[in-house]
């Protein structure tokens, strides 16, 4: 088994005894940072940073020369697997991300096939050794993918939406070409995850960041098992230890004893659940994440350490929880709020 100096984090995944309840946050390595502007500056592009396994290095490392986290998370983009499929990801200052081919037609939707992520998204594989070398075992490492569902709404709709108008016509109208997408993304995140896993990640995530936009039963049709089938695809033991797998549904509170139910060990927290009723709701069948409001960084130091107190209090002294933010950290989130947010998470003594 190879040495990690502080496995904290994975303990909690797995629902075992820890010490502190450990934290880390989406999208730690990002745009509230003056160092990470700076890279990406010195990069060119946001998609330039991301395909520079050393520049994506530089940047995972950067929120830890700054705060006590207790794990990385492998910097990169959910969009990069429809890029790798030849749907022309590009970025627009201010639009977010574009597809230049999206998926329209019977004939473009037959002919998707699943990346080979030793070949068309060997960057992200090299980052991930790159990243895992550079670590030396200090904390572990998080690989992640974006999920079927949230991909096929980015490569349907060609970018951001509103409304979802294309990829829930599609899957309304047409269901067989909507589970052909869902189909082959799912074959490829499970092999992008693998490679992930297999080049030094040591957990992984899957971001369904979409699919609260759906109804109840398409929910479960067109995300949800999708979600299970990817779960049960991963590699569940690398180096002689378990990858644990995180899942996060943006808006999934309704549907959390059915996320609970997927295969993965823990789950991810909006900021619109309170952690202590779904640990409630699903006992000691998985791992939480979460789930403070990422607004809440905007406030003073003292109100940062008080809401995330009572999302500890209110988790209460079980195992199995990760501290987090319920979304990504904002752009201009103050970086010495997230100083006080880590020392009251990490200071707590609720247990």
């Amino acid at each position: 088994m190879s040495r990690l100096d502080n496995d904290t984090f994975l303990r909690a995944l797995l629902r075992q005894p820890t010490d502190y309840t450990p934290l880390w946050l989406m999208r730690q390595a990002g745009r509230y940072l003056p160092e990470y502007r700076e890279t990406r500056k010195r990069a060119g592009s946001f998609l330039q940073l991301c395909k520079s396994p050393a520049l994506a290095c530089e940047v995972t490392l950067q929120p830890l020369a700054r705060f006590d986290l207790d794990a990385a998370i492998l910097f990169s983009d959910i969009l990069t697997v429809p890029d790798a499929m030849g749907l022309g990801l590009y970025f627009t200052e201010g639009e977010g991300p574009k597809f230049e081919r999206p998926l329209r037609d019977e004939w473009e939707i037959r002919n998707l096939m699943a990346p080979d992520p030793g070949v068309e998204l060997a960057y992200v594989i090299d980052a991930v050794a790159e990243i895992r070398r550079a670590l030396d075992g200090s904390v572990p490492l998080i690989g992640f993918s974006g999920s079927p569902w949230t991909l096929a709404c980015y490569m349907v709709e060609g970018g951001s939406s509103a409304d979802y108008r294309q990829i829930k016509t599609l899957a309304y109208s047409r269901p067989d070409l909507a589970h052909h997408i869902l189909d082959v993304t799912a074959q490829a995140v499970i092999v992008y995850l693998n490679a992930q896993i297999e080049a030094g990640a040591q957990a992984v995530m899957i971001f369904d960041s979409w699919g609260g936009t759906l109804a109840e039963a398409a929910y479960r049709e067109f995300s949800l098992a999708y979600l299970e089938k990817v779960v049960a695809g991963l590699t569940r033991e690398r180096e002689g230890r378990r990858v644990p797998s995180i899942v996060f549904t943006k808006g999934g509170g309704l549907w959390l004893e059915a996320i609970a139910n997927c295969g993965a060990d823990a789950v991810g927290l909006d900021w619109t659940m309170d952690i202590g009723r779904a640990r409630a709701l699903v006992g000691d069948k998985v791992a939480l994440q979460g789930n403070l409001d990422p607004a809440i960084l905007f406030a003073a130091p003292g109100v940062v350490a008080a809401e995330a107190t009572k999302i500890l209090d209110a988790y209460g002294p079980h195992p199995g929880h990760v501290f987090n933010l319920g979304h990504g950290i904002a752009q201009h989130t103050p970086p010495e709020n997230v100083s006080a947010l880590v020392e009251a998470v990490h200071g707590y003594r609720g247990r």
